[in-house]
């Protein structure tokens, strides 16, 4: 069977809203509804021809339970033959999503599919789906992994790699300054679908949400060194220099090329390599490391080969960890800001990373652009795209 290749016909993302901001009055499946809807009105896609929707989510639990995905379908007024799936692999969720459908189409069992992902960090609080019975990790999962806060972990790992509290700051607002500056410019125009807003009783207010609420321009160093420390044993880990929590969702048609040429759809990028890899799940964020390792290996391609890279900015130290060993251009690492600046909603933050990338390598006449990230237990994902449009 001929392997068929996997396009990107668009991406499209909401702002991001800050933990009990603007989006915080909107129901989750509202606003994966939103970007489902936008995407396909902007593509002009017959939705009819839609094979399948794959939606990144996390904590699901309560108003994103019951097959988030599917909940989303029904409310954005879409055809009821589509059908979708809600997958988790944690902070990476909605990149696995976008696995999954280009994975599926270079198999031949989807030729449209939408991958998707959204969180609501304010109306579903992170890990409120680990109560009930004694929790997710038994006795047997402990005696493999000896499970830290995060904060200690990107403490541990600042150590490693001899990164310092100074290098933390300075790269957060860096962070701020370049999302800022994608702003400002309008780049960041081009990706984000306005959110009109809703009231504490659900009733539109008659605004419309158009840019990231968490960006701070005036962040500088001076103010992040006079935040104290998230947890005592973990001195350089801050807020200043983690990620921020996060409301927001995001949407990417991804189509077969011969049934984009068919229809007439624009082909922006084609995905070119899939790599996932494990670390120790006690040292839960190191995992992008090996992660790019294999997916150089079996791409036989080299950091200098890259325009641009996206690794999530869980933590300034998980950025700067991957920068100490590949040694990547600073302008090319994550060059519209990240995470810190612009928030992580969970499982929205695959699909908004790959949304970014792929407007930036256009903006700059760019060709191949890599993208990692973080996620629970342990693990990492990395996917390599190819600009065409």
């Amino acid at each position: 069977m001929d392997i068929r290749e996997a396009v990107i016909v668009d991406a499209i993302r909401t702002p991001i809203g800050r933990r009990g901001g603007q989006l915080s009055n909107q129901h989750p499946v509202d606003l994966l509804a939103h970007v489902l809807n936008a995407v396909i009105d902007r593509t002009g896609v017959d939705a009819d021809r839609i094979d399948d929707v794959i939606a990144g989510c996390v904590t699901q639990v309560g108003e994103q339970s019951t097959n988030f995905a599917r909940n989303a379908v029904v409310a954005a007024g879409l055809p009821q033959t589509i059908p979708a799936t809600t997958v988790d692999r944690q902070c990476g969720s909605s990149q696995q999503a976008v696995h999954f459908a280009a994975q599926g189409v270079m198999a031949g069992a989807y030729d449209l599919v939408l991958a998707c992902g959204a969180e609501s960090m304010s109306r579903i609080p992170m890990a409120s789906n680990v109560r009930g019975g004694t929790g997710p990790f038994p006795p047997s999962f402990l005696r493999n992994a000896d499970l830290k806060l995060q904060f200690q972990v990107s403490e541990k790992i600042c150590e490693d790699f001899g990164i310092s509290r100074e290098d933390l700051d300075a790269y957060s607002v860096e962070s701020h300054r370049r999302a800022h500056e994608a702003t400002t410019s309008g780049h960041f125009a081009r990706e984000i679908v306005g959110v009109p807003l809703v009231g504490d009783d659900g009733e539109p207010t008659g605004e419309v949400m158009t840019a990231d609420e968490g960006i701070r321009p005036g962040t500088d160093l001076e103010t992040l060194a006079g935040l104290r420390a998230v947890v005592e044993d973990s001195p350089r880990i801050t807020a200043g220099n983690s990620s921020q929590v996060s409301d927001g969702a995001a949407a990417m048609l991804i189509a077969s090329r011969q049934t984009a040429e068919e229809l007439g759809l624009p082909i922006r990028a084609r995905f070119t390599h899939f790599t996932v890899a494990a670390d120790d799940a006690t040292w839960v964020l190191t995992a992008p490391n090996p992660a790019t390792r294999k997916a150089l290996k079996r791409s036989g391609m080299e950091i200098g080969d890259f325009d641009a890279f996206e690794v999530n900015e869980a933590f300034a130290a998980i950025a700067l960890m991957w920068a100490r060993e590949f040694g990547p251009d600073p302008e090319r690492l994550n060059p519209r800001g990240g995470a810190i600046a612009i928030g992580h909603p969970l499982g929205c933050s695959g699909v908004r990373l790959m949304t970014t990338l792929l407007n930036h390598l256009e903006a700059t006449d760019g060709r191949f652009g890599l993208q990692t990230m973080c996620e629970g237990g342990g693990q990492a994902n990395v996917t390599i795209i190819e600009r065409l449009g």
